[in-house]
């Protein structure tokens, strides 16, 4: 079986809009997609909200029945250790910070027996995160939260519908000072597809969908 794929982030890093993104790609390639809901914190943004585009897609959603709440319950782990054994690829989008990443924690035995990859979102203009030692710390936290270690980043650097390539092309300098920092590479950096035959130079360009939106937008 493939190895998992976790996404955690900041909370308002744009990790659910990654998450979803990487999952319909992957089923637009013929793979077979699983993605599961583990944010039991944010009731904002979250994969559950989506899945009516994602089975249209033909990606498989798991959500926990108490997701979207700080209750801890039976259902939660069933749910999840299911997923564990589906084949192809399975993407846990996990909850923001290192409160979110709590709950991953509960299933470290079961993760690190099938495999991972876990990518760290980071996103220069989020409050809290700005700074690259900011988002080295969070990193870490998350880590600490979650027994697991992160194996990348994915600089997701945006202003919704407010980005422009400048704002990716200034992200740049940040994502390489919080790589080196914890020493992980860069995996992807993100761009809304509208923009990204602009920004074609940007080596691992990932371009993006912002299926996620927040409620007072239209």
């Amino acid at each position: 079986m493939e190895r998992l794929t976790i996404i955690t982030g900041h909370y308002g890093s744009g990790k659910t809009t990654f998450a979803l993104n990487l999952a319909c790609d992957l089923a637009a390639a013929g793979k077979a997609v699983t993605i599961v809901d583990l944010d039991i914190v944010n009731p904002y943004f979250r994969t559950e909200d989506h899945r009516a585009m994602l089975e249209s897609h033909g990606v498989t959603v798991i959500s926990p029945p108490y997701a979207n709440t700080n209750l801890d319950l039976p259902g939660l782990s069933a749910q999840i250790y299911g997923a564990f054994e589906r084949a192809g690829e399975v993407i846990l989008d996990v909850g923001g910070d290192d409160a979110g990443a709590t709950a991953l924690g509960r299933f470290t035995r079961q993760i690190e027996q099938r495999g991972y990859e876990m990518l760290c979102v980071i996103n220069a203009r989020r409050n809290l995160t700005a700074e690259p030692e900011q988002a080295a710390e969070l990193l870490r936290e998350i880590e600490q939260a979650s027994r697991l270690k992160t194996t990348a980043l994915v600089n997701n650097t945006h202003l919704k519908q407010f980005t422009e390539p400048k704002t990716v092309r200034d992200s740049l300098p940040f994502a390489a000072e919080v790589s080196r920092l914890t020493g992980l590479p860069v995996r992807y950096t993100t761009a809304p597809k509208a923009l990204a035959e602009q920004l074609r130079e940007i080596p691992n360009l990932y371009p993006v969908e912002p299926f996620v939106r927040t409620p007072w937008e239209s």
